[in-house]
């Protein structure tokens, strides 16, 4: 099942050095394609994260693992449908 995570945070010193261990354990989740999608805005400091899991509760246990969980809201929405260019095939290119 696929899951939009969306996170909101608020950003201090002691967050900005924690994002690189945060940085690879995402570029794990992402490696072990779990997660597919993963935004940041720096502006809005949001966060959005498109996985999949068998569930919500599951989904939690991956977030908590992260460095930056504790500066985190987070919400949790099942997917119904998702779709874009990384989702189809390939297309074909006459040679």
């Amino acid at each position: 099942m696929k899951y939009q995570v969306s996170i909101q945070f608020e950003m201090d010193e002691v967050y900005m050095e924690l994002v690189p261990q945060h940085r690879t354990y995402i570029n794990y989740l992402i490696n072990k394609e779990i997660i597919d999608q993963y935004a940041v805005s720096m502006q809005s400091q949001r966060l959005w994260i498109t996985l999949s899991a068998e569930g919500k509760y599951e989904i939690e246990k991956i977030l908590r693992k992260s460095p930056l969980y504790k500066y985190w809201t987070v919400e949790i929405d099942e997917l119904f449908v998702l779709d874009g260019q990384h989702y189809r095939l390939p297309i074909a290119q006459p040679n």
